[in-house]
């Protein structure tokens, strides 16, 4: 289940001057705000997560930007968990707006998958007045294609005798977990629908795309085993920056960093957490990101802080960062031994603060 443009359809219910226009819920369009995200009457006019702001603005002047209250969408979210509870146990939240369910032997709605999709939407809607789109399918990974197929509003289905063929004709950037990069490579190597790359071995996969090709292998067969997992082990945590201004001198690139390696530690020792690796993200002023990736040791808590301000001129010196305006900085620490892994989180918490500024 999957709710259909969440922050502005929240912001457009509760402001009626909202209804019926384009709504782009991020930051500033004249400083460096991105578009977390946007209305569909936004999206018409080609405005998409993540776009800087000041483009969605000049793709419409008329857009109407308003700040996130990310506190009232933790709030939705809660209640349209407890609508998906009067159905199912297995619930695996993915961010605020999005879940699997996984409804095999519920027994309302005849146990029909679908009719407890529908069923489940006006629940939602009832309860807080917005719109929900549901794909019921079965395996994780084809419920997903399907709750995009019909949106807003939607709800398609993919039975088994349907799959194959659905995979077959499905072109390539439609695959769930299949990024725009590559996209852009597999439709170079021929690989431009599900039928394509189930013509390639799973061994041809793998050589160009490393380990994923075991993946990519699987999904052109449409198989699919996640189980929908209620709870998972935290797997890293991190913090990232978006600046009001392009970073430049290697002090202020140094000092930025300094504060996320603190900001970092210091939620280590919260959750008494340790990692083994200590990851630099760089995104330039053209918008390339780079990361680069440093093995701790010890595993790093509160209190080996400085050690992870140790790690950085190292890894800043893998990057162009002192040579380039840097837009974005984030730093994450992951690889945590299985014995401090007891800490279980829901998935729609965040792996991580995540922080984009300014947003006013």
């Amino acid at each position: 289940v999957d709710m259909d443009a969440f922050y502005a359809a929240v912001e457009q219910r509760d402001d009626p001057r909202l209804r019926g226009r384009p709504v782009v819920v991020g930051g500033d369009p004249r400083g460096r705000g991105v578009v977390a995200t946007a209305s569909y009457e936004a999206r018409r006019f080609g405005i998409r997560s993540a776009m800087p702001c000041a483009h969605a603005w000049r793709l419409c002047p008329q857009a109407l930007f308003v700040r996130p209250r990310f506190e009232v969408y933790q709030s939705v979210s809660q209640q349209i968990r407890a609508v998906f509870a009067r159905y199912t146990e297995l619930i695996e939240p993915v961010g605020l707006d999005e879940a699997y369910l996984d409804v095999s032997g519920v027994g309302v709605c005849r146990g029909s998958a679908t009719l407890i999709a529908r069923d489940l939407k006006i629940a939602v809607r009832a309860a807080t007045g917005l719109v929900a789109s549901a794909g019921v399918s079965y395996n994780k990974f084809l419920a997903k294609i399907a709750s995009d197929l019909d949106k807003p509003d939607g709800l398609a289905v993919i039975t088994p005798e349907q799959g194959p063929a659905f995979i077959a004709k499905l072109p390539i950037g439609r695959f769930h977990g299949i990024g725009r990069a590559t996209e852009q490579k597999m439709l170079a190597l021929g690989i431009a629908t599900g039928a394509d790359l189930g013509a390639w071995s799973e061994a041809r996969l793998v050589e160009h795309f490393g380990k994923a090709g075991h993946w990519y292998a699987q999904l052109a067969r449409g198989e699919d085993d996640r189980p929908v997992c209620a709870q998972r082990v935290r797997k890293s945590l991190g913090a990232e920056t978006t600046y009001a201004r392009d970073l430049g001198a290697a002090g202020e690139i140094e000092a930025a960093l300094g504060a996320l390696a603190d900001e970092v530690a210091t939620e280590l020792g919260r959750r008494g957490l340790a990692g083994r690796t200590l990851t630099l993200k760089v995104r330039y002023a053209d918008f390339e990101t780079v990361t680069r990736a440093h093995t701790l040791a010890p595993p790093a808590r509160y209190a080996q802080a400085a050690e992870l301000r140790t790690a950085l001129p190292a890894l800043l010196a893998r990057t162009e960062a002192c040579s380039r305006p840097v837009r974005l900085l984030g730093l994450t620490v992951s690889g945590f031994p299985e014995e401090d892994g007891g800490e279980a989180e829901s998935r729609g918490a965040a792996i991580g603060r995540m922080v984009q500024l300014p947003l006013f």
